[in-house]
């Protein structure tokens, strides 16, 4: 039997029956009075409410995994991937439109596949539990400007792959390399003032009491703050959160709108200080850099078995192209991205951990750092006692519980 489709097959089926286990020890954790940090804060009914939602997302998410294993199987032990192979083929395109048009194929059913479950979730689930704000018309739009986009900035990277592969010889991986590393920093440059602003409306914060004390903050630390804003993110949802994004002169710190309604001026500026935290600890950066890292190993393993006939006939293909070796790398590579994604995940919750000790010392009010986590945990229904097997699995932050007995524990550190 074909080794590449042993490994494949088994480690498709190992990972979906890891992932089940952590989602069913996590449901066991479902029980349970509100923990003593949430008494008086979190009500009866509000904490009954975040456990039903918490056990009514894992068990739609199962049935969402199980289905597209099973349609992945179903495609790929029925020839589908030669089917499709054969029938790009026949139009007669060159090598990197055929490539194109391969994986457009593949993305767009996936996609479609998906479109059903995507509605499911926002229209009926978020909807059910108080979240849902987005209307059709938003839902639409959002997923037409996604195809524009995966379309440009999709197309000319899976070009330049392709390109790379068919004509550079056994340095292609290199070249990739250099240039998924420049493309990426050109998307990260551009996102927070182009590509972001498709999707959300940003504005300045006007001027008054919270914007005064972030940049007494900021300034404080030393941290280069040009401005401020606020994302309607209540557009889509009444869920709320503050990100940090882009480098250089065009870093951009945002806050919800519905952020903003729930919080006081003192939790806002420790949210905003953990945000700060995260720059000054140099996360970012770090993030960047294990990607990158992360893109040239991938590369170079793609360069060893892109060409090998035995990849190709597990895949029941009648001829080798470099598309396809992309498609069929990026399956068999799936047990060690499930293992990196893990070791991401620890390496996340390590930076969250040290962003809110930055936050409370510097800004010198841990509570008012403690009370924003437990407001985001109670209006965002947050599980605050999740199988700490499913944490380390799946949480890029540490669970809130755990975030705030370190804030009290430690106090915080200097940055």
């Amino acid at each position: 039997m074909n080794i590449y489709f042993v490994v494949i097959l088994t480690a498709l089926l190992v990972i979906f029956a890891i992932e089940t286990w952590a989602e069913w020890l996590n449901v066991q954790t479902l029980k349970g009075d509100i923990p003593d940090e949430f008494k008086g804060v979190f009500d009866p009914d509000k904490y009954a409410k975040s456990l039903d939602y918490t056990r009514t997302k894992t068990n739609f998410g199962l049935i969402v995994s199980s289905f597209h294993l099973i349609v992945l199987l179903v495609f790929w032990l029925f020839g589908g991937f030669n089917y499709l192979d054969g029938l790009v083929r026949g139009w007669g395109f060159s090598p990197i439109v055929t490539g194109l048009l391969f994986f457009g194929i593949l993305f767009l059913a996936n996609d479609w596949l998906s479109l059903p479950f995507s509605i499911y979730s926002t229209f009926v689930i978020e909807e059910k539990f108080g979240f849902n704000k987005t209307t059709v018309k938003t839902f639409m739009t959002d997923r037409i400007k996604a195809y524009a986009l995966t379309a440009v900035l999709g197309g000319v990277l899976a070009a330049g792959i392709l390109a790379f592969f068919q004509w550079t010889g056994a340095w292609a991986w290199v070249y990739c390399w250099a240039g998924v590393t420049v493309f990426g920093l050109f998307v990260q440059f551009i996102a927070p003032t182009w590509i972001m602003p498709l999707f959300n409306k940003f504005t300045p914060l006007g001027e008054g009491e919270l914007r005064t004390a972030i940049f007494d903050y900021a300034k404080s630390v030393s941290f280069s703050l040009k401005n401020i804003f606020v994302m309607d993110g209540s557009k889509r949802s009444s869920k709320s959160n503050a990100f940090f994004t882009g480098f250089g002169k065009n870093k951009r710190i945002a806050l919800f709108d519905t952020l903003i309604e729930k919080h006081s001026v003192p939790e806002l500026v420790s949210v905003l200080a953990h945000e700060i935290g995260h720059y000054k600890k140099k996360h970012v950066l770090k993030g960047m850099v294990l990607g990158f890292v992360q893109h040239g190993i991938v590369f170079y393993l793609l360069s060893v078995f892109i060409s090998r006939p035995g990849l190709f006939e597990a895949f029941q293909m009648e001829n080798m192209s470099v598309y396809a070796g992309l498609v069929f790398f990026g399956i068999f590579y799936s047990p060690i991205s499930f293992v990196l994604s893990v070791a991401m995940n620890v390496f996340s919750r390590h930076n969250e951990y040290e962003a809110d000790a930055y936050a409370s010392t510097t800004y010198g009010q841990p509570e008012s750092m403690i009370r924003a986590l437990k407001t985001l945990s109670i209006s965002n229904l947050i599980h605050l006692r999740p199988h700490p097997f499913y944490v380390f699995l799946n949480y890029s932050h540490p669970p809130v519980l755990e975030r705030i007995q370190a804030i009290r524990k430690r106090g915080g550190e200097r940055g």
